[in-house]
């Protein structure tokens, strides 16, 4: 079975950049993207983001 992808959304450096043509952001990485960083991540990496920390409260989904 195959493991899920770590969600953005619940990872504390992911950031929304309120620009239209590059939404999203990773601080992390620090790069913006038109599509969830985890996304380019894994295109350009071809593995999951080693870079996601769960946000304090969030129910995020790093893989084990």
């Amino acid at each position: 079975m195959e493991t899920p992808l770590p969600r953005c959304r619940f990872c504390l450096h992911y950031a929304i950049t309120h620009q239209a043509d590059f939404p999203y952001a990773c601080r992390a990485m620090g790069f913006k993207s038109r599509r969830p960083p985890e996304l380019d991540v894994l295109e350009n990496s071809g593995q999951p983001c080693l870079r996601f920390e769960p946000r304090p409260g969030a129910n995020g989904n790093k893989p084990s």
